[in-house]
């Protein structure tokens, strides 16, 4: 059994497991503190976007990690997969997928928060275990996945999940790279990205997978390459 996710706190609703984690870690917690909830009024996904599911739907979880490694976000992206099996994939940098004939939806979201300069991290995961797509809002149906198990199943998939962590956290950076991309989901696929996206000022270019760092590699139309650190990548459509 993982030595992950002792001492753990259930809360059977939280405004966010991650502002509860950020808040033991402050107080000293441990390394592997965990923090979990059957419902999130206030989750947050990466770019400050809301995270959304009913009551005992998903596996809601934060952990508190002291000297965490530099590709965390990556880390926990392979090890939610390592779990979903099947079909799971990785969109840049984190975002766990499933890909069907409309594109790329979501089945479990990563956000990585610390204080580097105080050696700890609170890990956020978001995976949705027992999740029916009818119960979400209409607009978000088609971009949500689930694994499509019941709720009695998310404790079991929570142990699994803190197992493959560990071991995951184990590993020396080149094979979580070549593990990560292994289930890279935008490889070879034009993608458009850009800081003032809601202007209309995209960049473009071809995905062509991370380098040593865990950074995006872009091939650009005019010859070229260049990296993306963060942000916010989209597949573009076929033309």
């Amino acid at each position: 059994m993982s030595a992950l996710g002792r001492p753990r706190l259930h809360l059977r609703s939280t405004d966010s497991t991650n502002d509860r984690a950020r808040a033991l870690a402050i107080a000293g917690a441990p390394h592997g503190t965990l923090v979990t909830a059957s419902l999130q009024t206030a989750g947050r996904g990466r770019q400050g976007r809301r995270w959304i599911a009913p009551a005992n739907s998903s596996l809601l979880m934060s952990l508190i990690l002291r000297s965490p490694p530099p590709l965390l976000p990556l880390i926990a992206a392979v090890a939610v997969c390592d779990v979903a099996r099947g079909d799971a994939r990785i969109k840049w940098p984190n975002d766990v997928v499933v890909e069907h004939s409309n594109g790329l939806s979501k089945l479990a979201g990563i956000l990585a928060e610390g204080r580097p300069q105080q050696g700890w991290a609170i890990l956020g995961i978001g995976l949705n275990v027992a999740l029916r797509p009818e119960e979400m809002p209409a607009e978000l149906r088609h971009r949500t996945a689930t694994l499509g198990r019941s709720p009695r199943e998310i404790e079991p998939v929570l142990r699994a999940l803190l197992d493959a962590l560990e071991l995951r956290l184990g590993e020396e950076q080149g094979t979580t790279l070549d593990a990560w991309r292994a289930l890279d989901a935008l490889r070879g696929r034009e993608i458009a990205w850009g800081v003032h996206e809601h202007a209309g000022e995209l960049e473009r270019g071809r995905a062509e997978g991370i380098d040593g760092t865990g950074r995006l590699v872009v091939a650009l139309p005019g010859g070229g390459h260049t990296t993306l650190v963060a942000g916010e990548v989209h597949l573009r459509e076929a033309p």
